[in-house]
């Protein structure tokens, strides 16, 4: 039975039947013609036009095949060159992307029975990176472009100009560390010629050095005469008294010392019989002798 013609009803009919994929081993590569069942596709094989094209193919079977092959190989990689670049992807990730077209050249009339034989004639020829891995087979298109050797050249300049610069640094810090160590064995040397200063060191039998935190005794003398030069009269402080509260400078009343001084002078005998000054504690000492201190440093920046 003759073919529809184009844009017939059963030309139309047939086109909706035979959408989408079909079985691959119903399909004829050498008439280029899918069936749809086991049947359709053995009726076609013993077709006059089928035959006829068979003879035709086996006059030189190889040559045939093996443009199948290369047509093949050249469409699934620029297919994989363009979809996915280099990037590491699975090969039957990129055969159910390729096979979408239903036009497409069947593997079956290549010298490839398998995707697998195929991914390794891919590796052993350069044209791309394979791998096995649990998940199954992947594979990376390797670019052989002029421009992207050109680009990778440049890259490796770049890389062998970084490590040229950085055995230069390590030349030069490994010649400043040489430097370092002999100019260090040359001031050793002169240290060793100079004499060495001996610090101090303690005698053997030398007496012991004592510390003592407490304060010395002051003479009463001495403080009186102190008081007799800067013409104060210091207030005697009460024993129950706080010492720090009492201030030994404050002058005293001059009417309210008259008295006591008139009778004193009237009693006979009284200037033998001056009662001495009872002993300071060593608090008051300190206190007498931190005013003198402010009161001399107080002199001092007057008179500048």
């Amino acid at each position: 039975m003759p073919r529809a013609e184009v844009g017939t009803p059963k030309y139309l009919a047939n086109k909706m039947k035979s959408k989408g994929l079909q079985r691959l081993r119903w399909y004829c590569q050498v008439c280029e013609k899918q069936c749809r069942d086991e049947n359709g596709f053995k009726c076609h094989a013993q077709s006059e036009a089928h035959l006829r094209q068979m003879l035709v193919v086996g006059e030189n079977a190889g040559r045939h095949i093996a443009d199948f092959s290369s047509q093949f190989q050249h469409d699934f990689v620029q297919l994989l060159s363009r979809r996915y670049n280099t990037k590491r992807v699975r090969i039957n990730q990129v055969y159910q992307e390729f096979i979408q077209d239903k036009n497409h050249l069947h593997m079956n009339a290549t010298r490839w029975v398998t995707l697998t034989e195929f991914a390794k004639h891919l590796g052993r020829s350069g044209i791309a990176r394979v791998d096995e891995t649990e998940k199954g087979w992947f594979i990376a298109w390797i670019d052989s472009s002029p421009k992207a050797l050109a680009k990778q050249e440049a890259s490796i300049k770049k890389d062998r100009a970084t490590r040229d610069d950085e055995q230069r640094e390590r030349t030069l810090i490994a010649e400043q560390i040489e430097r370092a160590k002999l100019e260090k064995e040359a001031s050793g040397e002169e240290s060793a010629s100079l004499p060495v200063e001996e610090g101090l060191k303690r005698e053997e039998g030398a007496e012991k050095v004592v510390l003592s935190l407490s304060a010395k005794p002051v003479a009463t003398s001495d403080t009186t005469a102190k008081v007799a030069l800067t013409g104060l009269k210091l207030t005697a402080i009460k024993p129950g008294a706080n010492p720090l509260k009492v201030n030994p400078l404050k002058r005293p009343n001059v009417f309210k010392s008259a008295a006591p001084a008139k009778s004193e002078s009237s009693e006979g005998g009284g200037g033998n019989d001056r009662k001495r000054p009872a002993p300071m504690s060593a608090a008051e000492r300190l206190i007498i002798e931190e005013q003198e201190r402010k009161r001399r440093r107080m002199d001092r920046e007057s008179v500048v």
